[in-house]
């Protein structure tokens, strides 16, 4: 529902070109006008089809001088938060092999996550998972909303057009200041998440099999590395710990490091060569070697 890629840590990102790889950050189109599986997570699927396709290759080609030999068979995904649940979102859906195991779920009726092609690593940054846990529907107290704020005034988020890319503060602490609540979509996203029903505001009909990264691991998840605040608030660490066990029980080559203290705004915060820099780092080593 906010943010945009210009609020990536641009220090994640002089990592990755150091380390001599091509950093795509691309927008996507917000919720709640289009849903979570058919907005954002539809988007990041077409922009890795592109990839895949040629669309990059050709875009260097016709841009710069210089020639470049793009390794397609490591195309990797990563995010933090909400991307970090994008970034799970890269893979195949595979329901037969969870029915396998007894979790039940209608397999005609699961639409999932199909991909022309899996990434082959993904680092995800304390993305939300489990979407049906209670912690989705419990407000936050620390999360303290103005007096003001009514119905008809936050609905007029459902009035943009077209549907907007970019939201002006994302929940990473990035922004010109505290959130605009006189801007309906800053109060709008807020005031669902301050109240837990965030969830059914990104995707009312509830079928979160469709949607939901730990409904969707299975033995040919690609490896993923996982990293998560030790004091977040928001996406509790728990969230991230019973998504690694699901990937350690399906043999998916994983890894997973908390950083003490951290609360859910760490990435946009973190100094290089501190400690917490050192421990998410860990994430983009575990995709080098990968290749």
């Amino acid at each position: 529902m906010l943010g945009s890629s210009k609020m990536i840590n641009l220090d994640q990102v002089r990592d990755c070109l150091d380390r001599g790889w091509i950093v795509l950050a691309p927008n996507h189109r917000l919720c709640p006008q289009v849903n979570l599986l058919e907005g954002p997570i539809k988007d990041c699927r077409d922009l890795l089809s592109w990839v895949y396709d040629g669309g990059l290759e050709r875009f260097i080609g016709s841009s710069y001088s210089e020639s470049c030999n793009l390794d397609l068979e490591h195309v990797f995904a990563f995010g933090t938060s909400s991307g970090g649940s994008l970034a799970l979102s890269l893979v195949s859906h595979d329901p037969w092999n969870r029915r396998l195991r007894g979790d039940g779920g209608d397999v005609n009726n699961v639409q999932g996550y199909g991909v022309p092609r899996l990434v082959a690593g993904i680092f995800n940054m304390y993305g939300p998972c489990d979407f049906a846990n209670e912690c989705w529907t419990q407000k936050i107290a620390q999360m303290k909303l103005p007096s003001h704020l009514i119905s008809d005034f936050m609905n007029k988020v459902y009035e943009e057009d077209p549907v907007p890319i970019e939201g002006g503060v994302s929940l990473e602490g990035q922004a010109n200041g505290p959130p605009d609540f006189s801007d309906p979509r800053q109060a709008f996203a807020l005031s669902q998440v301050a109240n837990g029903s965030v969830m059914d505001a990104v995707y009312p009909s509830r079928k979160w099999e469709e949607v939901d990264p730990l409904l969707n691991i299975n033995s040919g998840f690609p490896p993923t590395y996982i990293v998560h605040g030790g004091a977040d608030t928001k996406v509790p660490k728990q969230l991230s710990q019973k998504l690694y066990q699901e990937l350690q029980d399906f043999g998916v080559q994983c890894g997973m490091s908390e950083a003490p203290g951290e609360e859910h705004t760490f990435a946009a915060k973190m100094e290089v060569g501190s400690s917490t820099w050192d421990i998410q780092r860990r994430g983009f080593d575990f995709l080098q070697r990968l290749i």
